[in-house]
């Protein structure tokens, strides 16, 4: 049964509540192994550290990552990169060293680390880079004054609720928000797209774009990096603007959502149902229909399957709402927005609160995402202890021979693994001969059979690399062919 905690609204505690001062940001963007960040691996960081005018402070940041022996990158990565396993050797630094580095940046006191898809993609890259090489991977989001934040919904707000003064680019007949796109189409020097110091940039000067144009919504956006700002637009039962990519571009990624609960078990998660969708479904499906569906892909449903209105805002990701009175009467003509409908379908749902009230603990009682045997990807299995936590920080600053000869008593079934293969990949030399064989073996497991989680078998990235070489340019082509001599090479070294 749903009780009363799956409604209350969850308390904060003082470091979240307080408004602590953010000085700068830090904007970041990885090059990666592939889009995963649970298997994948950051292969180039670049950052540029700005005040929050904007204005450079500092150097940038531009480094490289070299993969571990068990990692192979996919090739339409590295035809988009144009990284090479020859840049990488010149001036790649083991994962550690690379992610002591990026965490010193994101740490630095008064930081808020933002970017382009960041809270999606860059961030959830840190989290578990920084959970592999024994670093807090959350401590950095909010000690100190810090932040996160992600210029890719503030570009969806501009563009659904304020688009005057910004040219929006069309692909196939309707908008595309590509940060290359939107930077030609304003005439922003981009560089060479996808190179990580170029999308930083690009991505500063679109920033700059909005604040100019649309400095009200840009400073309304900024503020909701605040759980606090974010829970004081939140009424359950009285609905509210929300803009997210889940909404799609034919709805101008924007939708009135009503507030239904607080999630049973995630006190950051709020379920909310989208009003632009009929709410019928919710009042007459059982709960184990409704889990179903939610978790089925709308081109996937059945003729006459209606998808599930419900939908997850998570407070701590900078979810961007207000309240309905920011829909001016040109954007809901604009929009071609029904408010009328969205009222009726409130009621209906206020009226009917007895029906869904109890479907919603049963539907969001499991985790949402398939679990994993590797404790790499395991971070979000639980938190680290205090106890343990403390031993990884003893980790960290350890001299490489101490890895090994000391004993660590960890409590988490998870780290002894982690430590092996962060000593095998960071520091080789404090293998012995019983542990060197261990690590070969668990390497041509990992680029031999898929199930074993790495980003890349080598059977597959072979097959991947000729089927993309026929459409590469002769560049990508001499990319692509430069990863496959280090492929083979690879297997030779492995005896694979």
């Amino acid at each position: 049964m749903a009780g009363p905690e799956c409604l209350a609204a969850p308390r904060l505690c003082r470091s979240s509540a307080q408004e602590q001062p953010v000085t700068t940001i830090f904007w970041y963007d990885y090059e990666t192994t592939g889009i995963n960040p649970r298997s994948d691996r950051p292969l180039q960081v670049a950052g540029i550290r700005t005040d929050l005018e904007l204005n450079e402070v500092g150097p940038p940041v531009n480094l490289y990552c070299q993969p571990g022996d068990d990692i192979l990158p996919h090739p339409a990565a590295c035809a988009i990169t144009g990284i090479t396993p020859g840049i990488l050797a010149e001036k790649g630094l083991a994962e550690a060293d690379f992610m002591t580095r990026v965490h010193a940046e994101l740490a630095a006191p008064g930081t808020c680390g933002a970017g382009y898809n960041t809270l999606r993609f860059d961030d959830e890259m840190t989290r578990y880079s920084l959970y592999r090489n024994f670093f807090d991977p959350y401590a950095r989001e909010w000690q100190g004054g810090n932040s996160r934040w992600d210029l890719i919904d503030v570009v969806r707000t501009a563009y659904a609720l304020r688009p005057e003064g910004i040219e929006w680019p069309q692909q196939d007949g309707r908008v595309t928000l590509k940060l290359e796109r939107l930077t030609q189409a304003n005439g922003i020097d981009h560089g060479q797209a996808h190179d990580a110091l170029s999308d930083v940039r690009a991505t500063i000067a679109l920033a700059r774009l909005i604040r100019d144009k649309q400095p009200k919504l840009y400073d309304w956006l900024f503020q909701l990096r605040s759980k606090q700002r974010v829970m004081d637009q939140v009424r359950l039962l009285q609905p509210m603007v929300h803009i997210s990519g889940r909404f799609s571009a034919e709805r101008h990624y924007l939708s009135v959502v009503l507030p239904l609960a607080w999630h049973p078990r995630n006190r950051n998660a709020l379920i909310v149902c989208d009003l632009g969708l009929d709410p019928q479904g919710l009042l007459d499906l059982d709960a184990d229909t409704l889990r179903q569906r939610l978790y089925t892909r709308r081109d996937e449903l059945a003729q006459g399957e209606l998808p599930v209105p419900l939908k997850l805002l998570h407070i701590n990701r900078c979810p961007v709402v207000a309240p309905l009175s920011v829909l001016r009467a040109q954007d809901r003509e604009r929009l071609n927005f029904d408010m009328d409908v969205c009222q009726a379908r409130v009621l209906r749902l206020t009226d009917a609160q007895e029906v869904w009230r109890d479907k919603l603990a049963a539907i969001y009682a499991e985790e949402d995402f398939a679990p994993s045997t590797d404790p790499e990807q395991q971070l979000y299995d639980g938190f680290i202890g205090d106890r343990d936590r403390r031993l990884c920080e003893q980790v960290r600053v350890a001299e490489p021979s101490q890895l090994a000869r000391q004993q660590w008593p960890f409590d988490d079934h998870r780290l002894p693994e982690l430590l092996f293969r962060y000593r095998a990949r960071n520091f080789p030399d404090t293998l012995d001969n019983e542990e060197q064989q261990r690590w070969k073996l668990f390497c041509q497991q990992r680029l031999s059979n898929p199930e074993w989680g790495a980003p890349n078998t080598l059977l597959a990235f072979k097959q991947a690399r000729e089927e993309l070489a026929v459409s590469a340019t002769a560049f990508q082509r001499q990319v692509l062919d430069e990863w496959q001599e280090y492929s083979d090479s690879l297997a030779a070294r492995l005896g694979l």
